[in-house]
């Protein structure tokens, strides 16, 4: 009998409410501000703190905190805007750092 497997999953590090999923990686070759982190396409079950200029290692972008909707840990940003042409493709993109996530359903 075969085993049904569900999509794989990452949760909140502290609560392990499910906030994105594996399917929706861009990239994991991003650096957050406490190591490695991952681009994702869509997120879910967080809560999208306050949009604000910040100087990134590429540059200015407008990004807003991300928060887990049921504890509030901090787990990355949102990309709300790029100021250079380049980095266009990361608008509307999530990231998620590597340490405030965990693998769940793998």
């Amino acid at each position: 009998m075969a085993e049904l497997v569900g999509p794989r999953v990452y949760s909140c590090c502290n609560c392990r409410n499910h906030v994105c999923l594996h399917d929706d990686i861009i990239s994991k070759a991003f650096q957050g501000r406490n190591g490695r982190a991952f681009l994702f396409s869509h997120a879910m079950n967080v809560v999208v703190g306050a949009k604000e200029d910040r100087q990134l290692m590429t540059g200015l972008h407008t990004v807003a905190d991300i928060y887990c909707s049921d504890c509030r840990e901090v787990l990355g940003w949102k990309y709300e805007r790029a100021y250079e042409e380049t980095q266009k493709y990361k608008e509307g993109k999530f990231i998620f750092e590597k340490s405030k996530i965990i693998k769940e359903n793998w």
